[in-house]
């Protein structure tokens, strides 16, 4: 998978996570989820943005390990607000299946460079 690809998405999905928190705003949802939800879901991006310019590999996989725990809470998040009736299912079901996405592409990469990293150990 395309580095660009990830971050391409992360990126819109920070979007989106920006827009719905401006949404729920107006449904009048806590804003210390809010927060929460902004916080983490644009930190996905952001952590995808910086492995771009790791010092070397163990970086790489450190800025990629730190999106996918943010990816994770971003979840924790809408699915709080899904369940105390402030997402509506659509939102929720389309929120959830982008951060999946993201959350298998980022699994993927991290496995691909510890693979590399294990076998340079290895020669």
């Amino acid at each position: 998978m395309s580095s660009n690809v990830l971050r391409e998405k992360s990126a819109s999905f920070g979007d989106r996570v920006i827009t719905c928190c401006r949404v729920l705003k107006t449904r009048q949802a806590p804003q210390s989820a809010l927060d929460q939800l902004f916080r983490a879901g644009t930190s996905v991006g952001a952590n995808i943005a910086e492995a771009q310019f790791a010092h070397g590999k163990k970086d790489f996989v450190a800025r990629l390990e730190i999106a996918l725990k943010e990816i994770n809470e971003t979840g924790f998040w809408l699915e709080r607000l899904f369940n105390s009736g402030y997402l509506t299912e659509r939102e929720f079901k389309s929120m959830r299946s982008d951060g999946i996405a993201i959350k298998k592409m980022l699994l993927a990469s991290v496995t691909t460079v510890k693979t590399k990293l294990d076998s340079e150990k290895t020669k």
